[in-house]
């Protein structure tokens, strides 16, 4: 009996000190993240500064894109900041002493880092889920709501098309994929009353800077002049217009695979299949974001190994800083790995895996090691 009442007042102990953890990482983990979007916020408002001014781009609207890009610009740098923030509450809890009374309770090393990684995959979660649900809508809106203010031809543009207006002709694109090749295009001609004359459709088009090459155009032409309008369709293997934009324009809208929804990938990548083309540089995306949660543990497994090390011989805010340097280095050779993957034509997924999980096997190794020894 006596036995199982300090079981359990052992067990809630355990349970005190591990919700005082993941509470202690979490705060630094937001402190961090303040900071880094307030510092990254900064530099986007001086980059903005040389637009305000222009018709009707004034300083609140600077502010209102600004504030809509967060959620996007949380979601891209989710793994460092999760790195710093779990690192440095850990190195708080050391420098305090805190961890030493914790080991010294019955908190091995392994346990620690384990309790640390499952409190960085809570936020990781979250990020994913802003990232992937209201960051493409605010950073539309943002792109939408910029480009009215400063009177821009772009009438709107959405993850994977957008619309355009030319002289008097309106152009939607569906799928952009490299600003050359597009998918579910759809011209609309209208005349000098105003009024639609033509609609022009087709599956795909290739632009080459001065016209669109269309395949398998529907040519829809209206007669307004009677009292019932006049519809006739017309159909071309290949039909070529002319349009006033050029490249450049179009490279401006061009959406690259990170700003991407994951699902958006996943159909940019069937749809090149499809159609033959390379898709690599999209399956290159997806994989790093399927992996992105082991990645960053293996991140915080590397930076564990320095927090939990020895302090006679360096100072442990030098440790903490060889340990997030070496963890941010392994993201940067992850990203290298990925570009060389689509440059020699490795197979992605492995490319994107292998790293990370080799990096993962050789951390835990060594911090098993050392909560043995300890």
């Amino acid at each position: 009996m006596c036995f199982q009442k300090q079981f359990q007042r052992d067990s809630i102990l355990m349970k005190i000190r591990e919700r005082y953890i993941r509470k202690t990482l979490l705060s630094f983990t937001l402190v961090v993240l303040v900071i880094w979007l307030g510092v990254y916020s900064f530099f986007n408002f001086l980059s903005e500064m040389s637009s305000i001014g222009q018709f009707n781009y004034t300083t609140l609207e600077a502010f209102r894109y600004i504030a809509l890009l967060i959620p996007e610009v949380a979601y891209k740098h989710a793994s460092p900041v999760i790195l710093l923030g779990c690192v440095l509450g850990m190195g708080h809890l050391a420098t305090t002493n805190q961890l030493l009374v914790l080991r010294v309770s019955g908190m091995s090393i392994f346990r620690l880092t384990m309790l640390t990684i499952k409190t960085a995959l809570i936020f990781v979660i979250a990020v994913i889920a802003i990232g992937e649900i209201f960051a493409p809508i605010a950073s539309d809106e943002a792109e939408r709501g910029r480009s009215k203010a400063l009177d821009l031809a772009i009438a709107s543009q959405s993850q994977e098309g957008f619309w355009i207006r030319d002289g008097e002709n309106f152009i939607n694109v569906q799928k952009n994929i490299d600003g050359k090749l597009f998918s579910g295009l759809t011209i609309i001609e209208v005349n000098s009353s105003n009024k639609i004359s033509t609609v022009l459709t087709s599956e795909n088009a290739i632009f080459d800077g001065k016209s669109l090459k269309m395949n398998n155009a529907e040519i829809f032409s209206i007669d307004g002049s009677k009292e019932i309008d006049d519809i006739s369709l017309k159909e071309r293997n290949s039909y070529n217009k002319t349009v006033s934009f050029d490249q450049d324009l179009i490279d401006s809208l061009k959406k690259e695979p990170e700003e991407l929804t994951t699902w958006n990938i996943i159909k940019q990548i069937q749809f090149l299949s499809d159609n033959k083309l390379r898709s690599g540089i999209f399956e290159v995306e997806l994989y790093k974001r399927l992996i992105k949660p082991i990645t960053l543990m293996a991140m915080i497994l590397l930076a564990m190994l320095f927090v939990f090390g020895s302090t006679r011989d360096v100072s442990l805010g030098r440790k903490i800083f060889f340990g997030v340097s070496l963890s941010l280095s392994f993201e940067m050779l992850s990203r290298i790995g990925g570009a060389m993957a689509l440059s020699l034509d490795f197979n992605p997924m492995i490319s994107a895996v292998l790293p990370t999980t080799v990096v993962m096997v050789i951390a835990i190794t060594l911090l098993i090691r050392k909560s043995v020894s300890n």
